[in-house]
């Protein structure tokens, strides 16, 4: 894939977009859109308070993302600090993004006193929209790569910028994968949405199956640089995804038998 959408001139000056920060702005915009239009629909929630949140959520998933990102290969970039402004525009892990994230909208939530298991059932819906925009920004940079495949659906990169290595060489195509992997979890949530049991269950279903799924998809990763706990067995984010996996689990099965009954808001 070709990482940069397009290059011109401004001013005198070479500017150039890439397809990985147009789609993760693509990204942001449409899970905005969806977040202000069901919160004010279903829980009365005004826009103005969806966008204060947006520009939180996005501040700590970008410094969470990045640092993340930063502690896959630490010698590298804490023993010179100028590495970490190479690339400085991609180069983000998801679960960095998801843990600076989740506490940062349980202090806004308390801050405006929004209701907060509803709410993390709309950040789960909206983290879906945002999430499959960021990989297909993925795909067309080439990072989050596969290994080396025989497979029919190999994908080959020839772009001397994409982030994929090696080129022209046959990869599992991992980021098409997690596209699949989120949108089917996206239509899952919808689902479940009419006929959910209790407050919270989107969010503990959306964080559940994508830990699962991403456990899977780490076996067929081919950029080692992401990190590994067990070298070649146990990644980082594997490791991540189980201890998500039993805690949200945990919880899923606690606020299940404690259920209450769902009070529509009346349109």
């Amino acid at each position: 894939m070709h990482p940069e959408f397009i290059s011109f001139e401004l001013f005198g000056k070479p500017v150039t977009i890439h397809f990985y920060g147009l789609l993760i702005a693509l990204g942001a915009t449409l899970g905005y859109f969806y977040a202000a239009k069901t919160a004010k629909r279903e829980l009365g929630i005004e826009s103005d308070v969806i966008q204060g949140l947006a520009r939180w959520v996005i501040i700590a998933a970008f410094v969470g993302g990045k640092l993340f990102y930063y502690f896959e290969s630490p010698a590298y970039y804490f023993g010179e600090p100028a590495n970490m402004l190479k690339n400085f525009r991609t180069g983000f892990v998801f679960y960095g993004s998801l843990i600076f994230a989740i506490p940062t909208v349980i202090w806004y939530f308390r801050k405006h006193k929004l209701p907060f298991w509803p709410m993390m059932d709309l950040v789960a819906v909206t983290g879906c929209i945002v999430h499959v925009c960021g990989r297909m920004g993925c795909f067309f940079a080439g990072c989050c790569y596969g290994k080396p495949t025989d497979m029919p659906w190999g994908i080959s990169f020839s772009d001397t910028l994409s982030q994929a290595k090696p080129l022209n060489t046959p990869l599992h195509p991992t980021q098409l994968y997690e596209i699949f992997l989120i949108l089917s979890i996206l239509v899952v949530l919808l689902m479940f949405k009419r006929h959910k049991r209790f407050e919270g269950q989107l969010f503990f279903l959306y964080i559940m199956m994508y830990a699962v799924g991403r456990s899977v998809t780490e076996i067929f990763r081919g950029d080692i640089r992401r990190g590994f706990i067990i070298e070649n067995v146990l990644s980082h984010s594997q490791l991540i995804s189980l201890v998500l996996i039993s805690l949200v689990g945990i919880f899923y099965y606690r606020f299940s038998k404690k259920q209450k009954p769902i009070v529509k808001r009346k349109p």
